[in-house]
């Protein structure tokens, strides 16, 4: 667990002084919406493919996006999630970034 103190971060399991520059904000995540044409099955690929997900979780993912109309597939920072929704978009496949 990490708390934040003013300028700086403190790793309360270690309790080690991060360096701001070595603090990584994973706050961004990727939302599938969706959609009346694309298959379960191609859903499942593209998240496995692109998003490096395991098949279980892929299919968990596109149960949800279907049942509930859209899921976050992926968390992280805005660098390390945009070639992936730019890959999801690029397949036809509803995404974005939040």
């Amino acid at each position: 667990m990490k708390n934040f103190d003013k300028q700086h971060e403190f790793d309360t399991d270690s309790d080690v002084l991060l360096a701001p520059e070595e603090v990584e904000v994973a706050d961004k995540q990727i939302v599938v919406y969706n959609d009346d044409f694309n298959t379960f099955d191609f859903v499942i690929e593209s998240l496995v493919k692109v998003c490096k997900h395991d098949s279980i979780q892929a299919e968990q993912c596109t149960f949800l996006i279907h049942y509930k109309g859209k899921c976050s597939v992926k968390k992280g920072t805005f660098e390390s999630l945009e070639p992936m929704c730019t890959a999801l978009l690029e397949r036809g496949i509803t995404a974005e970034i939040e």
